[in-house]
């Protein structure tokens, strides 16, 4: 989707849409509309029952001169930023597949901020995002028409605004296009590959471990996770030097696993097509990466991402294996379908000793326990540190990327003590997300900050969303975005 920015709306837009705050139609100004079309646009706006709430919609037809002009009106609720974004997604909702090839908003004597206006751009860039690679039999009225957004009469900051959130905007098409991509595509290898190339000539380092280096290292927890299957696993690091020379102050952390089957703890065939979407802690950990240079972020960060395929071959992982982790500690595999906290310890292992790192977020597609706990409302938090949890936690309230933080604790700890290990893979049946965490952090160096972010019921979305279409939704580059630029950035 292309955003344009414009001093004023073209005479000859054909689509043309407004901003209306909640209860505000009766004394809505629309600039350049006549009495007559102001008249048939509330009488529109009545019978839709159109009243200006967040991410509403009411239209009409209007004559004007020899022509018609579509009109829009947009609701933004009571007119916070926020709002504002829902209705640029309501508008490319709307439009997407209309027949119209471009819409102006016009924002002239609405009150918008330079930063409303930017959200409201991005919002209907984000929601026109569409992947259509592999349906060569779409219908004509199906394919997408809208290709620009023009945002007339915006306040002064508002192009400038809108220049970062294209970076993230960009950030989440490249996570929603890897989370989106079925595994017989997308795996190992060919992840790092595609990030490569779209990432190239932003200023990104690339580091790639393959397996017989990660052999070398001693990483046998994600290892054996990979045995099982064809694809060879592969460590991706993308170090962003924006701060100038020294180490990372922040390292990102993704779990990668491009298809999961269970391996031989194998789950059931219903609804197993979605584990494609397994990587989507380390799609969002390149996202944000990919957004981070592009704006250019004042920040030295590293994002790692563990990449593996869990199947169940004749040489799989069994349950009852021991395997040593990069760190040296020892972990007896009770359920080869918990093996997204394999592929973490030894990433986490891996980004402490040769990175010097202060600060950790780790993100994972982790247990379907968090699923049942938040439903797809707010992504799980959980942190050793609390200044660390609120500044993610506020950072998501902030980007819409909600959180929800659960406690760690002694108690849940000991779960997963193991007889003849220093520990297993999974607790008991209860409390599943918090003794998968409490997994991760026996793996955190003393005196480094660390958050874990179960985001299960957050990358895949069954039904359309304000700034998303049913699919991949992106989820964890905005607030990763957002936590570094009101934390790492002086």
């Amino acid at each position: 989707m292309k955003i344009v920015f414009a001093q004023s709306r073209a005479p000859e837009a054909e689509v043309v849409a407004f901003v209306v705050k909640k209860d505000d139609v009766a004394a809505l100004a629309l600039p350049g509309v006549d009495a007559g079309a102001r008249a048939l646009l509330a009488a529109a706006a009545s019978g839709q029952r159109f009243e200006g709430e967040a991410g509403t919609v009411a239209e009409a037809y209007v004559g004007e001169g020899q022509g018609v002009t579509r009109i829009l009106l947009l609701g933004v609720g009571s007119g916070d930023d926020a709002a504002y974004e829902r209705a640029g997604g309501a508008l490319t909702a709307k439009l997407l597949t209309s027949g119209a090839t471009d819409a102006t908003v016009d924002l002239a004597g609405s009150g918008a901020t330079a930063v409303a206006a930017a959200r409201l751009a991005a919002g209907a860039a984000q929601r026109g995002w569409r992947f259509d690679e592999y349906r060569t039999r779409l219908p004509e009225k199906q394919k997408p028409t809208l290709t620009t957004v023009t945002i007339a009469a915006a306040p002064d900051g508002a192009e400038a605004e809108w220049t970062t959130r294209d970076a993230v905007t960009q950030g989440l098409a490249l996570t929603r296009t890897l989370i989106t991509l079925p595994a017989n595509i997308l795996y190992p290898e060919s992840f790092v590959e595609r990030v490569i190339a779209d990432t190239a000539g932003l200023g990104l380092e690339i580091e790639v471990l393959d397996e017989a280096a990660m052999h070398k290292l001693g990483m046998g927890a994600l290892l054996g996770v990979a045995q099982g299957s064809r694809r060879a696993p592969r460590l991706l690091a993308m170090r962003w030097n924006g701060a100038g020379a020294g180490d990372p102050a922040l390292a990102l952390v993704g779990k990668g696993v491009t298809f999961d089957t269970g391996g031989i703890s194998i789950k059931p065939a219903a609804g197993m097509e979605d584990m494609k979407w397994d990587m989507g802690g380390a799609g969002a950990v390149a996202g944000a990466m990919k957004t981070l240079a592009l704006r250019k972020a004042k920040a030295n960060v590293i994002g790692v991402c563990g990449l593996v395929e869990n199947m169940p071959d004749g040489n799989a992982q069994r349950p009852g294996d021991v395997v040593t982790s990069m760190s040296g500690q020892t972990i007896e595999v009770i359920n080869t379908d918990a093996e997204g906290r394999l592929v973490l310890c030894d990433c986490v292992t891996w980004v402490q000793k040769t990175h010097n790192v202060k600060t950790i977020v780790d993100l994972a597609t982790l247990t379907g326990a968090m699923i049942i706990s938040l439903g797809s409302e707010y992504g799980g938090l959980f942190a050793n540190d609390d200044g660390l949890a609120d500044q993610l936690l506020a950072a998501g309230k902030a980007s819409g990327d909600q959180l929800w933080r659960f406690p760690l604790g002694d108690a849940y700890n000991k779960l997963i003590d193991s007889p003849i290990a220093d520990m297993k893979n999974v607790g008991p049946r209860g409390a599943g997300s918090i003794t998968a965490a409490q997994f991760i952090q026996r793996f955190v160096d003393e005196g480094v900050k660390w958050a874990h972010l179960d985001i299960a019921g957050m990358v895949w979305a069954d039904k359309d969303g304000a700034t998303w279409a049913k699919g991949a939704t992106g989820y964890g580059v905005r607030v990763l975005d957002r936590f570094v630029a009101e934390n790492f950035e002086g």
